[in-house]
């Protein structure tokens, strides 16, 4: 049995505390909210993020962050990435052993391009930080905390705290593959969310099946096309934090990032879309960055550029699925050829 702190009472961060829960650790789950915490302890449950889910008795909720991480092992950050910094820096202050921080956030910082284990080594002392892993793939938290069948990946540059993180979590209905690629998985967990928007605008729109398939498809091409000019293995891509997340968010309703752009398929104003959603599309901002890098590494996005556009430009989504369907004719597997053969070179 190990302490664990879970960081982040969304609703990703409270599935993540229920399978660790399940698995028999000492598990406290951190939020900044007292009234959260409050109404959680009465409730029982998580009423706002995961209304329908009775929370376990070994569960214990903390708005102390100090008596949350004492004397843990480890430290699961599941906070949205504007967070990420400001969460670091209160750990600093108050965690006195050196653990392993594992992290479940997806998202790139606008500011610097940093990813978000860029973010927390940047952030965390080194003297407290052992190590970082990023925990990513195809996992909405509503199938979670009911137990349903669900695979993710365990990143890290180091194997023993992929493997450490690997049996954290993994369990009868939550499997957990480890990998080396912590660019790969990071980055195909982050900009899977600008394709999902893609893919709610498509069906906002009224568009069917076949548009769907297609920028699903062509996402993923542009994903690896970034992603291996950053130093990723252009196969992780076929794995779970590539093609797989990319299915689940493009293709769900519990995505938010799906429901955010098909509220804006439907004519609605961006500002209008996140009063409704009342929750972080990090799809919103992670746009923004991506299409910044694509500039700066001349790699080429259309369809990023094109939500970008919608969702920053103000261009009406019909206009950018005309210009995306008129583009100049190309060739449709040179490119991801050419990055097979580099990487393998």
């Amino acid at each position: 049995m190990s302490k664990v702190a879970v960081l982040g009472a969304g609703s990703w961060g409270t599935a993540l505390a229920m399978v660790l829960s399940d698995n028999h650790h000492d598990v406290r789950l951190w939020t900044h909210n007292s009234e959260q915490k409050a109404r959680m302890e009465i409730d029982g449950k998580n009423s706002k993020y995961l209304p329908n889910v009775t929370l376990p008795e070994t569960l214990r909720i903390y708005d102390d962050l100090a008596l949350a991480i004492d004397e843990v092992e480890s430290i699961v950050i599941v906070v949205p990435t504007k967070a990420i910094r400001e969460t670091c820096q209160k750990l600093n202050k108050v965690l006195k052993q050196k653990v392993i921080i594992v992290h479940g956030s997806k998202g790139i910082e606008p500011s610097t391009h940093f990813r978000i284990s860029e973010m927390i080594k940047e952030e965390m002392f080194s003297e407290l930080c052992d190590d970082v892993v990023v925990l990513s793939g195809p996992s909405h938290a509503e199938e979670v905390s009911v137990k349903h069948p669900t695979t993710v990946t365990a990143a890290s540059l180091n194997n023993h705290s992929a493997i450490y993180t690997q049996d954290l979590f993994m369990n009868d209905y939550f499997r957990v593959y480890t990998s080396s690629d912590i660019i790969g998985v990071e980055l195909g967990g982050a900009l899977k969310n600008i394709i999902a928007l893609g893919a709610g605008i498509s069906d906002g729109l009224g568009y069917g099946d076949n548009a769907k398939a297609a920028l699903i498809t062509r996402g993923l091409a542009e994903i690896t096309r970034l992603a291996a000019i950053k130093g990723a293995n252009p196969l992780t891509f076929i794995g779970l934090s590539g093609v797989g997340d990319l299915i689940v968010t493009c293709t769900s309703v519990h995505s938010r990032n799906w429901r955010a752009g098909n509220l804006l398929g439907q004519g609605q104003a961006i500002d209008d879309v996140l009063d409704q959603m009342g929750m972080i599309v990090e799809g919103i901002s992670t746009t923004e960055a991506v299409n910044q890098m694509a500039q700066t590494y001349n790699v080429s996005m259309p369809i990023t550029a094109g939500i970008y556009d919608v969702i920053f430009q103000r261009k009406t989504p019909k206009e950018v699925v005309d210009d995306l369907m008129t583009r100049n004719r190309t060739n449709e597997i040179d490119d991801i050829s050419l990055l097979l053969k580099r990487n393998m070179d």
